[in-house]
């Protein structure tokens, strides 16, 4: 079995955009040659309230809702309807000065890319 390329970003809450501080909350992970587009995520909800007492966890885990409906390929309601899975990472890995940014794109090889996911979630989020 061959390692699969991909592409992936970090998802970052940045409750005070002008401030520019961050918590990383997710991954999403794209493979062309594999067919996968996925994001995990994990809110820890007491780290995040230490980190901005005021936020709207809830909020944050509504648009964490978001990414994976338009990874998932679900328009509508606001979301966009992009017709491939790279159009689709391309618009989420887009900047933007929203409470839950993207990351730069970094990517890497692995042959399984669900398992691929699962560690960058391990090691970057959690």
């Amino acid at each position: 079995m061959s390692a699969h390329p991909y592409q992936y970003v970090v998802l970052r809450c940045v409750p005070r955009v002008d401030r520019g501080e961050c918590l990383n909350v997710g991954v999403v992970l794209y493979s062309q040659s594999a067919g996968f587009l996925r994001a995990a995520c994990h809110v820890d909800e007491e780290r995040l309230r230490a980190f901005a007492p005021d936020i709207d966890v809830d909020a944050v885990r509504a648009s964490l809702s978001v990414v994976d409906d338009v990874c998932a390929g679900t328009g509508g309601g606001g979301r966009p309807t992009l017709p491939t899975p790279g159009k689709r990472f391309g618009w989420l890995s887009a900047p933007r000065s929203t409470v839950i940014q993207p990351s730069g794109v970094h990517g890497g090889a692995a042959q399984d890319p669900e398992a691929e996911l699962a560690a960058l979630l391990e090691r970057l989020v959690r």
